[in-house]
């Protein structure tokens, strides 16, 4: 049955970070994600997953300017030297926490930008953080994201990100499905399980529309997570979802899946 990470940019929002990964172990989670620990003390982070029995699943490569909008640079040419630089400095952090997946997201469309020369600069880029990432043993993940919410972004359907990843043909790339991008994007979630499960690195969930917790919306988690299981998918399944109420209440859907998971260990502090 899946396992399920806490995704730490989406819950426990009203603690800093290094206190959300206490809540998520004293909320049953045996595993955390969240897009960004580059802000972050490393040592802190680590002493605290330890110390919580917790496994760090996920986190993201820089995505620039969140705030103003940025959703990745990688096909950007005048930035080459700032995405490598952060690629290396992704594979030391996973090293570090023992993160086995590091997400990218590539990007918007740049104005005035030759379609093909984006193009040549985002394959070289994720080959380049491939590898950097492989050498140390992780998987780097490309995530479609659905361009109705963010417009332009390069990576828009599993399609395009499977040809990506076929294009930059190396061993430790997969595809990151996100549930609720992919019901926006596409809808098919069912088959399309079914016929790419197998290149799946990462799996994330929320219901549509809305992006609030499974439940509150059209998406038929209990039908679409035991597919995962049918394509023998064995990672971690990310709770990346805006919740509608208090976040304990929200984990109620969980108690079936959460019956398999083996039990946690914790160390003491």
């Amino acid at each position: 049955m899946p396992r399920f990470s806490a995704n730490l940019s989406f819950l426990f929002q009203d603690l800093p970070l290094y206190e959300r990964l206490d809540a998520a172990a004293a909320n049953g989670f045996r595993a955390v994600e969240y897009a960004s620990p580059y802000e972050s003390e490393i040592a802190e982070l680590k002493r605290r997953l330890t110390a919580n029995g917790l496994t760090q699943v996920l986190f993201n490569l820089p995505m620039g300017d969140v705030a103003n909008g940025e959703r990745g640079y990688a096909s950007d040419p005048s930035r080459i030297g700032e995405f490598r630089r952060g690629a290396d400095a992704a594979a030391q952090i996973a090293r570090d926490l023992n993160c086995t997946r590091v997400n990218c997201l590539v990007g918007i469309a740049i104005p005035g930008l030759d379609p093909a020369r984006a193009h040549t600069t985002l394959i070289e880029n994720l080959r380049y953080a491939a590898r950097t990432l492989g050498a140390v043993g992780v998987t780097l993940v490309v995530e479609p994201l659905n361009r109705i919410e963010t417009p332009g972004f390069l990576t828009g359907t599993t399609a395009e990100a499977l040809a990506q990843i076929a294009e930059v043909g190396e061993p430790n790339m997969r595809l990151q499905y996100d549930c609720y991008h992919a019901q926006r994007a596409e809808g098919n979630l069912i088959a399309t399980i079914r016929a790419h499960g197998a290149q799946f690195g990462h799996v994330q969930i929320a219901d549509s529309p809305g992006r609030n917790e499974p439940g509150t919306g059209e998406l038929a988690y209990e039908r679409i997570l035991p597919i995962l299981d049918e394509v023998g998918y064995d990672g971690w399944v990310g709770l990346e979802y805006r919740p509608s109420r208090a976040v304990p209440e929200t984990f109620a859907w969980l108690d079936a899946f959460r019956a398999h998971e083996a039990p946690r260990q914790i160390k003491s502090r």
